[in-house]
């Protein structure tokens, strides 16, 4: 430490360097990424969405794999401001890639890798990481050990490059090296009496888990190219996952 330095400087230096260490990037390029999700980021360590980290997301229904997919779109919509370049890969992609564009997403943008094997995208992922002139990775797969996410943990806090796991329909329900677990929920969109058509894409989006933070639940809308928190809002989850909700913590 630097002589002269107030204590509560040292202190916070110290968090900050804890916190690198457990896979947090607080780094300058953090602080530069606003992901738009306003009350949420009172939930992570230092108030920032930790990049350079992996990133848990558990949809038990077709429902809900389909809501989070839209969630993580939104998400990859702020590194397309850094002019990023991104990879998804999928062992068995459903994924409509002209879809993306309503998160303000240029397909061409992505790179799109379908493999057959989890190994095989499991490795995929883990060289993809390694790859710091990628901004974000996102892989499909239902399974993943906790030797293998901490392999991908690794990777991702040496190159900075940052990992939506996405698990549809997992049959283990472990507990993995990623600093956050995530479930996202499709709720019912909202439009004025006698309008046609369909409203914006709403979730009910939960924090199970947050390395060094506070989990909670918020409902938030896809509106004009950008997150908007609803605040005192009814959640009505859609009946079909209601009737398959189920909770992992």
């Amino acid at each position: 430490m630097k002589e002269g330095m107030g204590k509560n400087e040292i202190i916070k230096q110290l968090r900050e360097k804890i916190l690198v260490m457990e896979g947090f990037n607080s780094g300058k390029d953090a602080r530069q990424l606003d992901f738009g999700l306003g009350p949420v980021n009172n939930s992570f360590p230092g108030g920032t969405f930790p990049v350079g980290a992996i990133h848990e997301f558990v949809s038990p229904t077709e429902a809900c794999f389909a809501a989070a997919n839209g969630f993580i779109s939104g998400l990859l919509n702020t590194f397309r401001k850094k002019e990023g370049v991104c990879m998804w890969i999928s062992t068995r992609r459903k994924l409509f890639p002209p879809a993306l564009k309503s998160f303000g997403l240029d397909p061409h943008r992505i790179i799109f890798i379908d493999v057959k094997q989890e190994k095989e995208a499991l490795w995929v992922t883990e060289q993809a990481l390694k790859c710091n002139s990628l901004s974000a990775v996102v892989t499909e797969l239902p399974n993943v050990s906790f030797s293998e996410s901490r392999r991908l943990q690794l990777a991702a806090s040496e190159s900075g490059v940052t990992c939506f796991l996405h698990r549809h329909s997992p049959y283990l329900n472990n507990t993995l090296a990623c600093v956050s677990r995530w479930q996202i929920r499709p709720v019912a969109s909202w439009l004025p009496e006698g309008l046609p058509g369909v409203g914006f894409p709403r979730w009910e989006v939960e924090l199970l888990k947050i390395r060094n933070g506070k989990p909670g639940s918020w409902l938030f809308e896809w509106q004009n190219g950008g997150f908007r928190y609803l605040p005192n809002q009814k959640r009505v989850v859609t009946a079909s996952v209601t009737a398959k909700k189920e909770r992992y913590a």
